[in-house]
């Protein structure tokens, strides 16, 4: 698949997991390309947890169904019966979640190019998952971010010491078909916008017609997220 191709193709996929386990050689190609994404002083701050154990995939699981209730009692009216439809989680029926964790003592204390932006070693993780993402579209995968988890919860559950922080659990595993349509559009959650509607010359300026954080915004080729990941 080309890059364009897997970029456009790539879904947060939760409905369409088969259970079919993950060829051993194809999940070393995924995960050697998020471990080839660049980092702030080559500090490769990042560590994946694979796991498969149904006992602890049924525990984060529950745990994720939690949360999304919690939420669930924050919306009314129209929000609500839309989010109602949506499925926030494949973690059981994906039958791999590969938990991602930043380590800020990766590299040691001074880690070039960090000293000014203490973030920038989170953002370098979130470029591994990235890689991760789109190698997996292009393998035929499909991959969930799940983000409806407390940090502490999901750090214990997987055994992450004190220091490093639980960014990401993604359900990655074979799918029936990635939908041509993100579930957060088809739901009518939000619409991604054109690229016209983020795009500044020079200086950022504001757009009258643009979309308030709260309103679904114009388009159809995409989606936003709903605490959840993304479309």
């Amino acid at each position: 698949m080309l890059l364009y191709d897997a970029v456009r193709r790539r879904r947060d996929t939760r409905r369409e997991f088969t259970g079919e386990p993950v060829d051993p050689e194809v999940l070393e190609r995924v995960l050697s390309a998020a471990h080839c994404a660049p980092s702030v002083g080559m500090s490769q701050p990042w560590d994946f947890v694979l796991v498969r154990e149904p006992a602890t995939l049924a525990t984060f699981r529950d745990h994720v169904r939690a949360e999304r209730a919690r939420f669930a009692a924050t919306l009314e009216g129209e929000r609500a019966e839309t989010f109602a439809a949506i499925t926030v989680e494949g973690v059981v029926e994906s039958g791999l979640g590969v938990v991602v964790g930043y380590d800020p003592r990766r590299a040691g204390p001074s880690v070039l190019g960090r000293h000014t932006i203490a973030d920038t070693g989170l953002y370098s993780v979130c470029l591994a998952i990235e890689n991760l993402w789109l190698a997996a579209t292009a393998e035929g995968l499909g991959v969930g971010w799940v983000s409806f988890y407390r940090e502490e919860f999901l750090g214990e559950l997987v055994g992450f010491p004190a220091h490093v922080r639980p960014v990401a659990w993604l359900c990655v595993g074979r799918v029936e078909d990635l939908p041509d349509v993100p579930d957060l559009e088809r739901h009518g959650w939000r619409h991604r916008s054109p690229l016209a509607s983020v795009l500044h010359d020079e200086r950022w300026t504001p757009r009258p017609d643009a979309a308030g954080p709260d309103h679904p915004g114009p388009g159809t080729a995409g989606s936003g997220t709903a605490g959840s990941g993304t479309a």
